[in-house]
C-alpha cells in the first residue's frame, strides 16, 4: 500500500485540513463532544434502574424508596431529552454554518479565478466542488462526527458498567466484539464498492435521460430511437444487477450484526443463569447484562458505518481543497493590492484615469492547456480612440488579443502596456471596470431589466439608463415591456429574444462609458435591422474609445483603422481594409467570398 492510499484510509485525515473552516466552531464542537459523553453515559445507566428495581423491589416484595426510584428515572430522562435537543441544535448549526462558510469561500475564490481554469474545468464539476462536496463536508463535521463521539462512548461506557458488574461475564461478551468488528467491517467494505458503482452507473442513466428529452428532437430526426432505448435498457440491467449485488451485502450485513447479537444474548442467557441460579449473581445483574449484551453490537455498528462514511467523505474534502488551493494563472501582485485593494476591497481613491492607450511589447503568448504559441514576438501600438478589428473564419483564435488586454491571460512573455504602464502593475478590477465588453451569447442575470443594466453602472441614475439604452435602440424594447425597467426577465433572459437580450447587453456595457470596448461578434445573434441599429450606435460610442471589435461579418469592420486577420490562432495579415484588399491575400479571399455570398443570399430573397 503506497502513502496515497494509507492517507486516504486514515479517518480525520482532512479536518486538519479544514482547521481555518472549523476554528470559528471549536468551542461549539467542544460542548456538542461534552453533550455526547453525557448522553451516551445516560443511555448507559438506564439498565442499571432496572436491576435496581428487579433487586430491591421485585426480588424484595417492597416499594421503599420507590418515589426517590421515581424521580432519578425522570431526571436521567430529563437530561437524555435536553441532551439530545442541544445536541440536535448544535449539530444543524454546525453543519449549516460549514455549509455556508465552504460555500462562500469555493464562490468567492472561484471569481478570483482566470478564464484558464473554466476553459479547463467544467460547470458541472465546479458546481459538485461548491455544492455537493461542501454539504457532505457539513454533514460529516457535525453529525459524522457526533455519531462516532456517542456510539464510542456508550460502547466504552457499558464495557466498563459491564467489568465492574462481573469480570467473568463481561469478558466473555468483550471476547465477541473483534469477531463482530471483523465481520461488519468486511461487510461495509463491500457495500461501499458497490453503491459507488450504483452512483457512477446511476450519473450515465441520468445523463442518458438528460440527452433523451434535451436531444429529442435530433433522436428523432435520426430515427435512433431503438438505439437510445437499447443503450438506456443495457444501463438500467446493469443498475439492477449492481443494485440487487449490495442488498444481498446489506442483508448479510444486517443478518451478521442479528448473529452476534444474538450469540451474546445466548452466552449471558447460558453463563448468566447458572451463576445467577448458583447465588454468585442477582437477577437485576442478569437484567443488565442481557441489556448490554442486545446493545453492544448496534453501536459496534454504528461506529463502523460512520467510520468508513467519514473515510469516504475523504474525498470531497481534498476536492474541495484543491480548489481553494488552486491558484490563478493571473492575478495581482502583493504590491498592486496594498495599493488598489482586490476584487472585493477596492480602494478606488487611488484608481487612475484610463486613457485606453493599448500596446503589445514583443508578446508571446500560448494558452495554459495549450501546446502551440499563438503569438510571438507581436508588437502592436493601438493609441486612444483606435477602432481594431479582428477577423477571421469560426475558430480561428480571434479572442486572443483581447483576453490578453482585459488580462484574462497573461503573456508567456512579454508586455501589455495600458496607458504606457504595464497592465500586470495595476488592478484586475481596475481595468475591468474601464472596459465594455459585449459576448457573442448574451447572457442576462435574473431579474429586472434595471437590476440587469445596473451591473454596468451600480450608482447608474433613470436618466443614465434611459440614455444608454436609446443609444442602442433598445428604447422601445423596455417601453413595450409590461412594468418597463422594473420587467423580469427571466432565467438568462429566457424572456426575452436573442436580439433583445443582446441589446441590453450592449446597453449595459456602455453604460458605465468604457474607455476601452470590446464586442465580441456583438451582432453575431441577431436580425439584419437590429444589426443596422446596433452598427449606427458603435459608430456613436467606439468615438474616444479604444474599441476591438471581433468579427465575423467583414462588411462591418471595412471602416476600422486596423484589421488584424487571424488564421489557425495566428496573426498572418494587418492593415486597412484597402490595404488587405490590394494585398489580394488571405483577407482578400474572405471579403470576396462572402461578398459572393451575401449577393447570392439576395438574389434568392429576391426571387
Amino acid at each position: 500500500m503506497n502513502e496515497k492510499e494509507k492517507q486516504v484510509k486514515l479517518p480525520f485525515f482532512g479536518i486538519p485540513k479544514l482547521y481555518p473552516f472549523l476554528k470559528s466552531y471549536i468551542v461549539t464542537i467542544v460542548i456538542m463532544i461534552t453533550i455526547g459523553i453525557l448522553s451516551s453515559l445516560a443511555d448507559s445507566v438506564f439498565p442499571l434502574f432496572n436491576q435496581y428495581a428487579l433487586d430491591n423491589f421485585v426480588a424484595k416484595g417492597t416499594l421503599k424508596g420507590l418515589p426517590v426510584f421515581i424521580a432519578l428515572y425522570i431526571g436521567i430522562l430529563a437530561l437524555q431529552v435536553i441532551d439530545n435537543f442541544i445536541s440536535a441544535y448544535l449539530c444543524g448549526k454546525v453543519e449549516m454554518g460549514m455549509n455556508r462558510d465552504l460555500r462562500n469561500a469555493a464562490f468567492n475564490h472561484i471569481q478570483e479565478l482566470s478564464l484558464a481554469y473554466f476553459n479547463q474545468n467544467n460547470v458541472g464539476y465546479i458546481h459538485a466542488r461548491v455544492m455537493s462536496d461542501t454539504g457532505k463536508i457539513g454533514e460529516m463535521v457535525a453529525w459524522r462526527m457526533m455519531d462516532i463521539i456517542w456510539n464510542g462512548s456508550y460502547i466504552v461506557c457499558i464495557l466498563i458498567m459491564m467489568l465492574l458488574l462481573n469480570v467473568k461475564l463481561a469478558l466473555i461478551i468483550i471476547a465477541l466484539v473483534p469477531i463482530a468488528v471483523v465481520l461488519v467491517a468486511y461487510f461495509q467494505k463491500k457495500y461501499i464498492v458497490l453503491n459507488r458503482k450504483i452512483r457512477e452507473i446511476n450519473s450515465t442513466i441520468t445523463g442518458n435521460f438528460n440527452e433523451g428529452i434535451t436531444g429529442a428532437k435530433a433522436i428523432k430526426t435520426l430515427v435512433v430511437e431503438d438505439k437510445i432505448q437499447r443503450d438506456f435498457e443495457v444501463d438500467t440491467s446493469k443498475m439492477n444487477r449492481t443494485s440487487v449485488k449490495a442488498t444481498h451485502y446489506s442483508a448479510f450485513f444486517t443478518s451478521a450484526i442479528t448473529m452476534m447479537s444474538s450469540l451474546a444474548l445466548a452466552l449471558v442467557l447460558w453463563r448468566g443463569g447458572i451463576i445467577t441460579v448458583d447465588g454468585v449473581m442477582h437477577i437485576g445483574t442478569l437484567s443488565v447484562f442481557l441489556s448490554y449484551a442486545l446493545g453492544m453490537m448496534e453501536p459496534i455498528q454504528n461506529v463502523i458505518v460512520t467510520l468508513s462514511e467519514m473515510i469516504a467523505v475523504e474525498v470531497n474534502v481534498e476536492r474541495f481543497m484543491k480548489l481553494i488551493e488552486t491558484k490563478s494563472d493571473v492575478s495581482d501582485s502583493w504590491s498592486v493590492i496594498v495599493k488598489y485593494g482586490d476584487a472585493f476591497n477596492p480602494k478606488k481613491e487611488n484608481w487612475e484615469p484610463l486613457v485606453g492607450d493599448v500596446e503589445f511589447k514583443d508578446v508571446t503568448f500560448k494558452y495554459p492547456d495549450g501546446e502551440e504559441y499563438v503569438l510571438e514576438h507581436f508588437n502592436l501600438k493601438v493609441p486612444k480612440g483606435t477602432n481594431v478589428a479582428i477577423v477571421g473564419e469560426t475558430g480561428a483564435g480571434k479572442s486572443t488579443l483581447v483576453n490578453l488586454v482585459c488580462r484574462f491571460f497573461k503573456p508567456t512573455s512579454g508586455k501589455v502596456l495600458i496607458d504606457g504602464k504595464d497592465a500586470a502593475e495595476r488592478s484586475q478590477l481596475w481595468l475591468h471596470s474601464n472596459i465594455g465588453y459585449v459576448l457573442q451569447t448574451p447572457h442576462l442575470f435574473s431579474g429586472t431589466v434595471r437590476d440587469n443594466l445596473k451591473y454596468g453602472k451600480p450608482d447608474a441614475t433613470e436618466e443614465d439608463i434611459w440614455k444608454a439604452l436609446k443609444l442602442v435602440s433598445a428604447e422601445d424594447i423596455v417601453k413595450r415591456m409590461e412594468k418597463g425597467l422594473d420587467s423580469d426577465v427571466g432565467e438568462d433572459g429566457d424572456m426575452l429574444s436573442t436580439g433583445e437580450k443582446q441589446l441590453l447587453c450592449f446597453a449595459r456595457a456602455i453604460l458605465s462609458d468604457p474607455r476601452i470596448l470590446v464586442l465580441d461578434e456583438a451582432t453575431a445573434s441577431i436580425d439584419t435591422v437590429t444589426e443596422k441599429a446596433i452598427q449606427d450606435a458603435i459608430e456613436t460610442v467606439t468615438k474616444g474609445r479604444t474599441s476591438f471589435v471581433i468579427a465575423h461579418r467583414l462588411s462591418t469592420v471595412v471602416d476600422a483603422d486596423v484589421i488584424l486577420v487571424v488564421k489557425d490562432g495566428k496573426i498572418i495579415e494587418r492593415g486597412t481594409h484597402k490595404d488587405l484588399m490590394d494585398l489580394k491575400g488571405y483577407y482578400y479571399e474572405l471579403f470576396t467570398r462572402q461578398f459572393e455570398e451575401m449577393s447570392t443570399s439576395s438574389v434568392l430573397e429576391g426571387a
